[in-house]
């Protein structure tokens, strides 16, 4: 494993672009644009890049406070960073519909961390094939 990887040097340069370009772009939105439909997908992007680079230094110190094993890679991080920009959008997106209640908002929680999980445990698997004997003894 890189030891690059262990720092958050390694991520820095993503999270502030992320946060600097959301959260810029988010205020940008709000102050330059009139309420139509790009505006609005413009919004629920930016959004997800807002809270993605927010979230990365987040994700980054749990996954070094509580270590699995094997130890998550950059990719992992990212993703699990990604999953809380995805959430929130959803939740945002979801209130335009004024259908936000507290069991949609532990329904959401619960199915992305479920989806994790079950992706995490893919990644662990070792699929290998078991060996095959030779024939050649009989």
């Amino acid at each position: 494993m890189d030891t690059h990887k262990n720092t958050f040097r390694f991520y820095l340069p993503s999270t502030l672009a992320l946060a600097i370009s959301g959260w810029g772009g988010l205020a940008a939105l709000f102050y330059f644009s009139l309420p139509f439909v790009w505006s609005r997908w413009g919004f629920f992007v930016l959004g997800i890049m807002a809270l993605t680079g927010t979230a990365l230094p987040i994700v980054f110190f749990l996954n070094q406070r509580f270590p699995s094993d094997p130890p998550a890679e950059s990719n992992v991080i990212l993703r699990e960073a990604v999953w809380v920009g995805v959430y929130f959008a959803t939740l945002a997106w979801l209130q335009l519909g004024r259908l936000v209640t507290i069991y949609v908002i532990l329904g959401l929680a619960a199915g992305l961390i479920a989806t994790e999980y079950f992706i995490r445990l893919r990644e662990k698997a070792n699929w290998k094939q078991p060996a095959i004997p030779d024939d050649k003894s009989s």
